[in-house]
């Protein structure tokens, strides 16, 4: 849990790093430069370090990974936050933990209580009223962003919780962002132009943690709790990225934390802390890759 909770402290800048940059820098650059310049990163690591490749058996389940955290999580956010404010991304990312605990149970053949399921039903309710209070009942393109975004990340956070067992929690980020490096790396060169007007200092302090840190160091600590307590036990520590990335949106941005934002946050923090106390089970084929 604690290796979780460092994980998840890493990440919870993400969005208000991510929301720095893309004023400044454009989707492109703060997406491709991010995925890019963390895949050339893990490539030297995995250079460095003379790790071998990875069994066929496990080249699936990283390309699962890549697709989910190096490509439709990064993308989507980073597309939802030019328009929306971090704030309200928190609260609709505030779905991972519940997310990521379904794909568990799909990916890694863990077994969560009907307590779970029910809290998993409530937290996406709650996330639900509030997207549709917010759109006046229409699903706006930041938030359909933002929704795909949770789906994408709770698939390569399970896979690669689940793969991390085996392979080691650093190498299967390294390997996942190794796989997208010609894709991104190529789109890079064709898509991405340095920006013509002056760049502020916080915004290039954002891409970098975004780069360093949210696309690869945070993984490390993230991968390796999964692994060891169990993708959807280990998930929950998230309930926590919610209220970091509010407190550093105010802080770092100066976002306007609304009485609203806060109510709807604090009702998903509480159905998934229900939920995170129910019991689930590991299954052999779970308890396999640890």
């Amino acid at each position: 849990m604690l290796w979780g909770l460092l994980g998840v402290t890493a990440f919870s800048l993400t969005l208000p790093a991510t929301r720095a940059a893309v004023p400044y820098l454009g989707v492109a650059f703060v997406f491709l430069g991010r995925v890019a310049g963390a895949g050339v990163a893990a490539a030297l690591i995995l250079w460095l370090t003379r790790q071998p490749l990875p069994r066929r058996e496990d080249w699936p389940g990283l390309i699962v990974t890549s697709l989910g955290v190096v490509i439709g999580f990064p993308f989507l956010t980073t597309l939802a936050l030019n328009y929306v404010p971090a704030s309200h991304g928190a609260v609709v990312v505030g779905l991972l933990p519940i997310s990521t605990a379904v794909a568990g149970a799909v990916f890694a053949g863990e077994r969560p209580s009907s307590r779970f399921w029910l809290a998993s039903g409530a937290a996406t309710a709650i996330v639900v009223a509030f997207v549709l209070q917010s759109t006046d009942g229409r699903l706006s393109l930041p938030d359909a962003a933002l929704v795909g975004a949770v789906l994408a990340a709770a698939c390569g956070y399970a896979k690669g919780g689940q793969l991390a067992g085996r392979l080691g929690a650093w190498q299967v980020i390294c390997w996942s962002l190794v796989i997208a490096l010609p894709l991104t790396a190529t789109a890079a060169l064709l898509f991405v132009t340095f920006p013509q007007q002056p760049v502020p200092a916080s915004a290039w302090l954002g891409f970098a943690y975004a780069m360093l840190v949210s696309q690869l160091t945070g993984f490390f600590a993230w991968y390796y709790g999964l692994a060891l307590g169990g993708i959807a036990r280990v998930s929950q520590m998230q309930l926590m990225q919610l209220f970091f990335t509010l407190a550093a949106s105010a802080w770092l941005l100066g976002e306007t934390i609304d009485g609203r934002l806060l109510i709807y946050g604090i009702a998903v923090a509480a159905a998934v802390a229900f939920g995170a106390r129910a019991r689930i089970v590991r299954t052999m084929a779970a308890r396999s890759h640890v």
